[in-house]
């Protein structure tokens, strides 16, 4: 049985998960999940060290296999079990896909987290808020590249869901959240409306309502 290593607030463990559950796989019965990082600890232990020395989750084993990088573990679940063709197959879906997974962590992240550590996981003394500000408002600017994608195929690698959609959604996701919560820390969110159309197809579609988050999961 596979094991997977990270709590469920995690937003990389939370793309493995989602793509776990496309691809029909059921933890208790396909795969164990042991919670881990933040309260739970256990990341820097020698046994969690030893499959991960970064001491982050997601972490996954399957048999001899061990994996880190939530990007990387959904690659590989892709390609080895999806028996049902839950993901569309071929070179050019594959590199549709691929380039989204790799400008999500590239592009979109790196400002969008900036905001979301700044406002989630730092103690409001020690907040930045112009850095804030600055990270979620050249998110809105990043993302209306991905409205206009979306403007002209349902998904963000074409017009057939696959493991891009799992990374970029997520992202999204949580870039909504932060304006709902915080809406004077993060500045007006940028109406997308190719961008609600696709968010609104996934809730309709796939597994994406069981693993966002409905709520921040704020560290005081």
């Amino acid at each position: 049985m596979m094991r997977l290593w990270g709590r469920k607030s995690s937003i990389n463990v939370q793309k493995v998960l989602w793509c776990l559950a496309e691809l029909g796989l059921k933890e208790g019965k396909d795969f164990e999940r042991i919670d881990a990082g933040l309260h739970f600890g256990k990341n820097n232990t020698p046994e969690f060290l030893k499959t991960n020395p970064n001491g982050l989750v997601p972490t996954l084993e399957d048999g001899d296999m061990v994996l880190w990088e939530s990007n990387t573990i959904l690659r590989y679940l892709s390609s080895q079990y999806d028996k049902n063709g839950r993901f569309p197959k071929g070179i050019a879906a594959q590199y549709s896909s691929e380039k989204m997974m790799d400008w999500q962590l590239a592009t979109l992240w790196p400002p969008l987290r900036t905001a979301f550590l700044g406002l989630t996981r730092t103690p409001e003394k020690d907040r930045d808020y112009d850095a804030i500000y600055k990270g979620y408002q050249t998110t809105n600017q990043t993302l209306s590249l991905l409205d206009n994608i979306l403007a002209s195929q349902d998904y963000c690698s074409g017009n057939q869901f696959n493991i891009g959609d799992i990374v970029v959604a997520l992202g999204v996701h949580r870039w909504v959240l932060l304006n709902d919560t915080f809406p004077e820390k993060t500045g007006p969110r940028t109406e997308l409306k190719n961008v609600e159309r696709w968010l609104k197809k996934l809730r309709a579609e796939t597994c994406f309502s069981e693993f966002a988050d409905k709520e921040l999961n704020i560290v005081k």
